[in-house]
C-alpha cells in the first residue's frame, strides 16, 4: 500500500466527504475531482476497489489508508 497521490488534489470538502462515508461508494463528483487530481480509474491502482451499480468503490487498503489520515487529524 502506498499513500493516495491523488489525496492532495482534491479539495477539503472531497476530503471530507471521503472521511465521512468510508468504504460507500464513491460520489460522482468526488470521483471526478480523484480523476482531475491524476487517479487513474483506467489501471490495476492499489485503491480502486469494485465497481458495481452503486458506483466506484475504494479498495480495503484505501479505505484503511483514509481511516488513518483521519484518526491522525
Amino acid at each position: 500500500m502506498g499513500d493516495l497521490t491523488w489525496w492532495d488534489g482534491v479539495d477539503d470538502q472531497a476530503r471530507a466527504w471521503l472521511i465521512a462515508h468510508n468504504g460507500e461508494a464513491v460520489a460522482p463528483d468526488v470521483l471526478d475531482q480523484i480523476v482531475a487530481a491524476g487517479g487513474d480509474l483506467t489501471t490495476d491502482a492499489w485503491w480502486v476497489g469494485q465497481t458495481g451499480p452503486e458506483g466506484v468503490h475504494l479498495s480495503d487498503e484505501a479505505t484503511d489508508w483514509i481511516e488513518t489520515v483521519a484518526n491522525e487529524e
